[in-house]
């Protein structure tokens, strides 16, 4: 009984710290729109038109870079003692084509993005994703400090 009360406690604490995550990418992810739709001054319109393509290509690169570049990553750092020159191609090939995708899917986007939005406004979208990460940064790094002084 008290492993099934243990294993449930466990399931139910799993859930949570999952929904939390959940809950803080929806946060994130809500503040980039409204900081990006500010920062570019898009006409309802625009918006209209913009939003799922941006958010297509999100989807799609997180996907790339969560999935592949994370296992290739971690394959890498478990193993890169004791790879093989033959493993290590592999493994490089893998990265090469995952970030090759990237890259073409960017192009993808911009060529995309030319026909509902001015260049001006496309450059202005890369400057204000490059902004959004780093106010995002600065702030964990905040928060990690201010809730390490207290320890």
């Amino acid at each position: 009984m008290r492993t099934l009360i243990l294993s449930l406690f466990i399931l139910c604490l799993s859930f949570s710290a999952f929904a939390q995550k959940q809950d803080r990418r929806e946060k994130i992810k809500a503040l980039k729109v409204s900081f990006i739709t500010e920062k570019l001054d898009l006409t309802e319109s625009e918006a209209q038109q913009f939003w799922p393509i941006y958010n297509a290509y999100q989807e799609s690169t997180f996907k790339t870079r969560h999935n592949e570049l994370r296992n290739i990553g971690k394959k890498i750092k478990e193993n890169s003692e004791t790879l093989t020159e033959k493993e290590s191609q592999v493994l490089l090939d893998k990265l090469m084509e995952a970030e090759q995708r990237l890259h073409d899917e960017n192009k993808q986007l911009i060529i995309k993005l030319k026909k509902i939005l001015s260049s001006k406004k496309i450059i202005l979208l890369k400057s204000a994703e490059e902004d959004f990460k780093r106010k995002l940064f600065e702030e964990y790094r905040r928060k990690r400090h201010t809730g390490n002084k207290g320890k």
